[in-house]
Formats: C-alpha cells, sequence, structure tokens
C-alpha cells in the first residue's frame, strides 16, 4: 500500500447517526491520523467569565444537593436563588 492509500477504517465519516457512533469511531481513531483532511479554522477565546466559585461544607452541598432534587433544579440554580432571596430580604 502507497502512503496515500487509505483503507475503509481510515475514512473519516461526513456525518455520525448518533452520539454513540461518534464516540465508538473516536475511541477506535486517533485524530492524527486524519490530519490530511482537517482544515485550519480561526478561534477567538473570551476566558472571562461573570461566575465566582466558592467552597461550600461537604455537608452543606450534600442537603443542597437533596433539596435542589427535590424542586427539580440544579444545585447552582437553587443556591443563586435563596442568596438572592436573601439579599432582597436584607434591603
Amino acid at each position: 500500500m502507497h502512503d496515500n492509500e487509505q483503507t475503509p477504517n481510515d475514512v473519516l465519516p461526513d456525518n455520525f447517526t448518533s452520539l454513540d457512533e461518534f464516540l465508538a469511531f473516536w475511541d477506535t481513531h486517533s485524530s492524527a491520523d486524519f490530519e490530511h483532511s482537517m482544515e485550519a479554522v480561526a478561534v477567538e477565546v473570551d476566558l472571562t467569565s461573570s461566575q465566582a466559585y466558592m467552597p461550600v461544607a461537604k455537608d452543606l452541598l450534600s442537603k443542597v444537593r437533596v433539596q435542589a432534587r427535590r424542586q427539580g433544579v440544579s444545585s447552582e440554580t437553587l443556591v443563586n436563588l435563596w442568596l438572592q432571596e436573601r439579599l432582597t430580604a436584607a434591603g
């Protein structure tokens, strides 16, 4: 086989029919094998965030998670709602 010949396993599909198919393909292939098919793209990344992260005691976090599940929201949403309520009440 010549350097520029591909086997059927070396062909990068145009589309995947499911996420499972996508994951199965990349579990058995390396992107390095497809460099010849890749195009350079310009990417702009903004690393600024409007979020701040604060540590929460483990025992409190487990209670928050239980309460969030009961209310059908994420832990982050529940904590933000509670903080907003407290700050509004504090005036």
